[in-house]
């Protein structure tokens, strides 16, 4: 492309020729960029980017070249690729082929876009951008008019490295003045981060309908979030169109207030994207078909630290001692996790007489199977700790322990006609997507935890920032709820309706209401133990209110005191799981656990005994 010297550079009120282009219009401009849609003499139409401040000739420009043609040199299918640059009269220009396609800025409306399209879309830039990111290279000024989208919503990225002295450029500056490596990386990857905030505001544009803090250059106003501004940018809740909570989530983390809080490279918020957006639409793939590849290859979980010396006890052990082996195999989430898998599944369930229901004790599963059975399950788990390192193996113990209290504090709390594996199992079930995080998502799951923690205090005087639930933490970073990840393994594993119904904890702020079936009872004694032993977790000053809430929240419907749920806490089960089948009504003490089952829970033990059929979820099976 030739350009003649005696034309000025495309600014307000320029002529309305670029050398030999036509210029037909302007498509955007920031404090840093601008973009012109100009036409070739043929008619052809393209999209010239340039800075809004020409550099100076000389070492600027060369470093100006030097980013610009690394950035063409990149090839990816949601990179526009560069058709040409030059400089034209001191302006250098990168040009892009605009055939088919329009910016973002042309095709937003008041309206926004609905939150599957804007997400897919920006879910497709992300891709091209960490690929440059992972390059070394950044855009370092994104805006809705560096967007080109064709008519079959394919998205490309445009702009890479215009913006004079991009931090990328900056870089290469240092680089050739010999300064240390470590702050080039450093320096690109802060801008890294700023690309991905920028996205995150352009994302909350596409959505909102209206540019976030009303300002139609992103850059403006990104530096008006913290650290270098106060304001805040949230999605409002009205709107042309609703917006699913796991997606406002995301857009709202990549715009908050709290740094720490924010997606630090493309790769984590494409993640949640993706998992959202694979997850509403029900296909393969996001999270879910990523959690189903992890299974295959590593199993649901791993056997834990001990596996050799329990499965020299199993084969040693009598075919006629199933209490004795169902201890060992309880020792062992994954390995009890493996054989309730192995018998509710279609092909065996398919071979049980009709009507039996759902296999909820080891006990029965080892004797459906056998011990060869259990052997050959022993044998089959990934050994300890799978693909974990040392840090993600210590966590997931920490919460293999935690699950198993909440279980042994489930049992305590049980009515006496309910089977105490049953009631153990159950709790742990409802932490299934938990430990499937951990063991397969260790990185995410370290993301989440770190979302929930609070801040800092805002300002001198004023409490800490809340962290996020658990529920927005996951929305955040997987773009898909951890009970929902537990619920999809039990449905492949083939789990019906009424297991998936009671192994769904009660959400920590819905209303408890009194229980209908057997099935109602056992989800709600799960998932008080499960928020005893997240209450117990939190700080000391924090414990005493919090043990008082879950009382507040189940004491009427369980007989709970205080009282006696510090019994429970402080005075460990010495029961062995798979010898306590239902208590008979007439024996007048309760669980060796807690306090003695009172006549009221024995009334209500009682009536729900007289209304339960065989094979019921309490029932020892």
């Amino acid at each position: 492309m030739s350009a003649s010297a005696s034309d000025s550079p495309p600014r307000a009120g320029a002529p309305r020729y670029f050398g030999r282009l036509q210029l037909l219009r302007l498509l955007g401009k920031s404090q840093h960029t601008m973009s012109w849609l100009v036409a070739e003499r043929d008619g052809h139409e393209l999209m010239l980017v340039l800075p809004r401040v020409a550099p100076q000739a000389g070492p600027a420009l060369e470093r100006w070249h030097q980013a610009v043609r690394r950035a063409a040199r990149l090839a990816h299918p949601q990179l526009a690729p560069a058709v040409d640059t030059g400089v034209q009269d001191g302006w250098p220009y990168v040009a892009y082929d605009m055939t088919g396609r329009a910016t973002l800025a042309d095709r937003l409306t008041k309206k926004g876009l609905p939150g599957p399209e804007a997400a897919a879309l920006v879910a497709q830039m992300l891709q091209g951008l960490a690929y440059a990111h992972d390059a070394g290279v950044v855009h370092g000024d994104l805006q809705l008019s560096m967007c080109l989208v064709d008519e079959q919503g394919q998205a490309r990225l445009a702009g890479l490295e215009v913006a004079c002295e991009s931090p990328a450029a900056q870089a290469l500056a240092a680089s050739a003045a010999g300064h240390a490596a470590g702050s080039q990386l450093s320096t690109q990857r802060a801008a890294a981060e700023r690309d991905v905030l920028a996205l995150g505001l352009l994302l909350h544009s596409l959505i909102a309908g209206t540019p976030a803090l009303e300002e139609a250059d992103i850059g403006r106003a990104l530096v008006r979030l913290p650290p270098l501004g106060r304001e805040i940018v949230r999605l409002p809740w009205a709107g042309m169109h609703p917006v699913a909570e796991p997606l406002r989530a995301i857009v709202n983390r990549a715009t908050d207030r709290q740094e720490r809080q924010r997606y630090r490279n493309a790769r984590t918020l494409l993640l949640a994207l993706e998992g959202w957006l694979k997850t509403e639409s029900a296909t393969d793939g996001g999270v879910l078909g990523l959690l189903a590849d992890k299974l295959r290859a590593a199993g649901v979980l791993p056997a834990l630290p001990g596996a050799g010396a329990r499965a020299a006890r199993l084969a040693l052990m009598e075919r006629e001692r199933t209490n004795e082996l169902a201890e060992v195999v309880l020792e062992d989430l994954a390995l009890s996790f493996e054989l309730l898998r192995a018998v509710n599944t279609a092909q065996v369930r398919g071979a049980q007489v009709s009507g039996s229901g759902p296999v909820l004790t080891v006990r029965r599963a080892i004797a459906m199977i056998g011990l060869d059975g259990v052997r050959r399950a022993a044998l089959g788990l990934r050994s300890w700790p799978g693909p974990l390192d040392e840090t993600g193996a210590a966590e997931l113990e920490r919460l293999a322990e935690r699950c198993k209290r909440a279980g042994r504090i489930a049992m305590a709390l049980r009515l006496p006609v309910y089977d105490g594996e049953v009631v153990y199992l159950i709790t742990l079930l409802q932490n299934l997507g938990r430990l499937v995080v951990q063991y397969h998502f260790a990185d995410e799951a370290v993301q989440i935890r770190r979302l929930m923690q609070p801040g800092a205090p805002a300002r001198d005087g004023e409490p800490p920032e809340p962290g996020m639930s658990e529920e927005g933490a996951a929305y955040a970073v997987l773009g898909a709820d951890i009970d929902a990840l537990g619920q999809a393994v039990a449905r492949w594993w083939g789990l019906e309706e009424s297991v998936l119904g009671m192994i769904r904890r009660l959400p920590p702020t819905a209303t408890v209401h009194t229980p209908e079936s057997d099935d109602d009872t056992l989800r709600l004694i799960a998932s008080c133990a499960n928020e005893v032993v997240d209450a117990t977790a939190l700080p000391a000053a924090k414990v005493l209110p919090a043990l008082q809430r879950v009382v507040q929240r189940y004491g009427r419907l369980l007989d709970l005191t205080l009282r006696g749920l510090q019994e429970a806490l402080h005075e460990p089960s010495q029961a062995r799981i798979a010898q306590t089948a239902p208590m008979p009504l007439d024996i007048g003490g309760g669980s060796p656990v807690t306090r003695s089952a009172s006549p009221g829970s024995l009334r209500a033990a009682a009536a729900l005994r007289s209304t339960r059929t065989p094979g019921a979820p309490g029932a020892s099976r």
